[in-house]
């Protein structure tokens, strides 16, 4: 199986959308200052966008938890494809 590292970025991007506007609303929430909610939410996003990407790419990298034998050809067959 072939992903695309365009995939990992995709995945990464739409999650910080969420997790980027979470973090806005607790610091507003917390400070009363929608300034400081979208400076942290800034800060917030290219840090933790650029961490998710690399933890993502190593994860893949790796084949901890990967099975290429009889089990992994039994999980292919079950697999939903439209």
């Amino acid at each position: 199986m072939a992903v695309a590292r365009k995939r990992h970025l995709a995945k990464a991007f739409t999650w910080r959308i969420i997790a980027t506007l979470i973090t806005v609303v607790i610091t507003f929430c917390v400070t009363g200052s929608l300034e400081a909610g979208l400076s942290v939410g800034a800060f917030d996003v290219v840090l933790k966008l650029a961490a998710y990407y690399f933890h993502e790419r190593a994860w893949y990298k790796t084949k901890w938890g990967v099975s290429e034998g009889p089990l992994a050809q039994q999980a292919e067959q079950r697999t939903f494809n439209p």
